[in-house]
């Protein structure tokens, strides 16, 4: 029987302390709170948002790809205008139409093989990551490693299917991977079930690190050693030095992969539109059921996306389809114009906090130096919260992203993450200008 202090009064409204954990944790306001005061202060410069360049966005492509990717429906279909229009505007196939264009794309850019039914087309990666740890999650002991700071999108999801965060060290080279194996066997020794590790090997966010080569080899091998699976989210892997014969871009951990150890989650956000939202997750694993015969754990995933998601939008997915076929299937060469402003904006970032913070001179400020990427991490003088950010945005107008926000609780820290990668020129030179003078002013 239901008592009475079980039974909300309804017309008094609903308790937080009543719903789901996550409503409640730092985390899940992170991103809300970060694009909050965005728009409170539109004159600002943003040095916070890690969205793409957007003056190669442009809608006529839009309706150019949905028409090739039409084309090529209407080619598969034998010419039958009813089996096109019902794939591109009615419910679609719950792993997506696009799973064979995704599969010749990773061999051409990253080097891997896989199977396109292995292949599950989602709303964005973070359903990708978000299907992945639901299925991961069996009961109250199971947890997600993660290398720290982390993506707040990957923590938040972790929270949204009560999956506890465990904290790996990062090193130069990205991650420690001796750490990674201790926090797994001191998980195991507590009585719980380290499940995977949630790793970007490529310009990270936050920190814009990119594992070394050995690095990824050894992380493959101590996974497998230690029954973990890597779950590898790579949004900025196509956006790092320029390539030539003496330095090509570092493999993929899953294209490293011999033995089923990476789930593999990708994003065509930034390298293909982000307003499309499409994502995917490779998950070639075999799942065993109880009468002994095997499938795939993308079949699983996809069971668990019908229930949430039913489908990916099928002219989502045309977008990304015919901006794929139109490339041959690569996107590295159709991103040229984009890396090529990356690398600019890095440049320029890195050499205008240079000349405004020269070493040994107050005030104290260092950076790291990626090599890629979108992202690069500050450390200021100063602790720098979310209470200075809204001050730094009030009264020099340019904002920046507290490096709180990226770890598993704690307070203010003294390291701010920048991003480079929306901005031009003339806005880079303005925001350091605005922040070199509130560092001052605040170090004063």
């Amino acid at each position: 029987m239901t008592s009475a202090t079980d039974r909300p009064d309804l017309a008094a409204g609903l308790r937080l302390d009543g719903l789901h954990g996550s409503l409640s944790s730092p985390t899940t306001k992170s991103m809300n709170f970060l694009n909050e005061v965005a728009q409170h202060y539109p004159d600002a410069v943003s040095f916070a948002a890690g969205r793409p360049y957007e003056e190669f966005l442009d809608l006529e492509s839009v309706h150019r790809q949905i028409d090739r990717f039409a084309a090529h429906l209407r080619e598969r279909c034998g010419g039958d205008e009813r089996r096109v229009r019902g794939t591109l505007l009615q419910y679609g196939r719950t792993k997506g139409i696009i799973h064979e264009l995704i599969a010749r794309n990773l061999e051409l850019d990253e080097g891997v093989h896989v199977d396109p039914e292995a292949v599950v087309v989602t709303v964005g990666c973070q359903e990708a990551l978000y299907l992945t740890l639901r299925a991961l999650r069996r009961d109250e002991r199971d947890v997600l490693l993660a290398v720290m700071p982390t993506y707040v999108g990957a923590a938040g999801a972790a929270h949204l299917v009560d999956m506890p965060v465990l904290p790996v060290a990062p090193s130069a080279d990205g991650v420690d991977v001796d750490d990674l194996v201790a926090v797994a066997r001191a998980a195991r020794e507590r009585g719980l079930r380290p499940r995977a590790c949630y790793l970007v090997p490529d310009f990270g966010n936050p920190s814009g690190l990119s594992f070394g080569l050995e690095t990824r080899e050894r992380l493959i091998e101590a996974a497998r050693d230690n029954g973990l699976l890597l779950l590898e989210d790579n949004p900025y892997g196509l956006f790092g030095p320029e390539p030539s014969e003496g330095n090509p871009p570092l493999p993929t951990l899953k294209s490293l992969d011999r033995s089923g150890t990476v789930v593999y989650l990708g994003s065509f956000a930034k390298t293909g539109n982000p307003g499309a939202r499409v994502g995917y997750v490779v998950a070639d694993q075999r799942v065993t059921g109880p009468d002994g015969r095997t499938e795939l754990l993308a079949d699983r995933l996809a069971e668990l996306k019908s229930m949430l998601t039913v489908n990916t939008s099928p002219l989502a997915q045309a977008v990304i389809g015919g901006k794929l076929l139109e490339n041959g299937g690569s996107l590295r060469t159709a991103n040229s114009r984009e890396s090529a402003v990356y690398r600019r904006n890095l440049r320029l970032v890195l050499e205008g906090l240079e000349r405004r913070f020269p070493a040994g001179r107050r005030p104290y400020v260092t950076w790291n130096r990626p090599s890629g990427g979108f992202f690069l991490v500050c450390a200021l003088p100063f602790a720098a919260g979310d209470d200075l950010l809204e001050r730094c945005a009030r009264e020099h107008r340019v904002l920046w992203t507290p490096m709180h926000h990226f770890y598993a609780g704690g307070g203010a820290r003294r390291d701010i993450r920048l991003s480079v990668s929306h901005l031009e020129p003339d806005e880079i030179e303005t925001g350091l200008d605005r922040l070199a003078r509130f560092v001052s002013a605040h170090d004063a």
